[in-house]
Parts: C-alpha cells; structure tokens; sequence
C-alpha cells in the first residue's frame, strides 16, 4: 500500500489546522456596540458652553472629560489630534472641564477660558499641555506658572486677570462640575462618542467606536 498521499492528506490537514488557530488568537478584537448613557445624563453629557475643537457641525462629536493637570488627558491629546485629522471634518471634540487635581487644575481652567475669550484658545491649550511638567507636578504644583506659558502662546496676561475671574467663566467650573457627578465620572480622560462611552478605556477602543460612529454618520 502506497503510503504517501496518506501522509500528505495528514500534513494538509495539520497545516490548515494550524493556520486556523493562527488566526483565531491573532485576529482583530470585536467592536462591541456600546449603549449610550441613559436619559438622565444625556444633557449633563454636553452643555452648549463647552469648548469645542473642530467643526461646529461635525457628524461625530467625542466629549472628553479632561483636567488640564492630568498626565493621561497630556498623553491622550496626540491621539485625539490624530482621530481628528484621520476623520476630517467628520468629527469634533467637547471639552468638559474636571479640576480633580485641585488648585493647579482650576486655575488652568480659568486661563484656557480667558484664551477662549481672545480668540487663543488651541494654542494655549498646547502650551498649557506641553509645559504640564513644570506647572503641574503632583509633588509641588505652581499654578502661578500656567499664566505666563499661556503668555507664550499669545495670550494677553493683562486682560487675562479680569477676564478669568468673570461670573461665566464661574458659570462653566460651577456646572461642569455638577456634570461630572451627573454623568459619574471618577478619572481623567473619559471619553463618550456620539454619547456613548468607550468602553473598555483604551486607544483602540477609542478609534474604534470613532470609525464605527462616522461609517455610520456617512451610511
């Protein structure tokens, strides 16, 4: 008996078993359909006074709940940067403003509020990330700092001093944070789409529900 095609037959089969269970442990994970927030917190989610970065009108909104002092919202920005250039005008980012660490956080808050009145609000939020480090430090915060970096990237200090203390921007600290209990958030970022939360946290999950959120705008 000739046993070579046998032999063959065997090795076929093993190689296609292989090849399968190759796959099946290497292959994408599933994009799980997140559920939005319930009603309750829907408003709480966006507020017509938060900051928005990219098109008014974009299809696909990210609410990021951020703290200017937060290492994690700082390594985060450059992959929200990117999500946006990748979608185009198809998607903008809502900054809910949550001053977890404090002093430092706050007084942050209030001069990316003043930006906002001058008509510098990214780049300030830049500079304001990018010198986290020497602002910010858990260990010994100086929030006196944060004024002259934003000086740096073309704020007025001088009208920044009233324009940081005015009732409105009062106003958004006030109710960003009665939001923040609202929706529950307990750490920075958190990130919704479309008002829905990304779910587990994570890069991946984060573009994920981005891509799915804007296939879906464009269907």
């Amino acid at each position: 008996m000739n046993r070579r095609p046998l032999i063959l037959g065997v090795l076929v089969v093993a190689l296609a078993a292989f090849v399968a269970a190759a796959w099946y442990a290497t292959r994408p994970a599933p994009v799980v359909a997140a559920a939005s927030v319930p009603a309750e917190q829907a408003e709480a989610l966006l507020r017509p006074h938060a900051p928005i970065l990219g098109p008014q009108d974009a299809p696909v909104t990210i609410v990021e709940f951020f703290d200017p002092a937060c290492e994690a919202c700082r390594a985060f920005h450059p992959i929200v940067k990117d999500i946006m250039a990748e979608h185009g005008d198809a998607v903008r980012v809502a900054i809910r403003y949550t001053p977890f660490h404090g002093e430092a956080s706050e007084e942050a808050i209030r001069v990316l509020e003043a930006a906002r009145m001058q008509g510098v609000y990214e780049p300030v939020l830049e500079a304001v990330l990018r010198e986290q480090p020497r602002w910010a430090s858990h260990g010994a915060p100086n929030a006196d700092l944060v004024l002259d970096i934003a000086a740096s990237a073309g704020l007025d200090p001088e009208l920044a001093r009233d324009q940081m203390r005015a009732p409105d921007v009062v106003g958004i600290l006030n109710q960003d944070r009665a939001d923040v209990e609202t929706v529950g958030i307990r750490g920075t970022p958190t990130f919704f789409v479309n008002g829905k939360p990304v779910e587990p946290f994570g890069e991946a999950t984060l573009r994920a529900l981005v891509a799915a959120e804007v296939a879906a705008a464009g269907s």
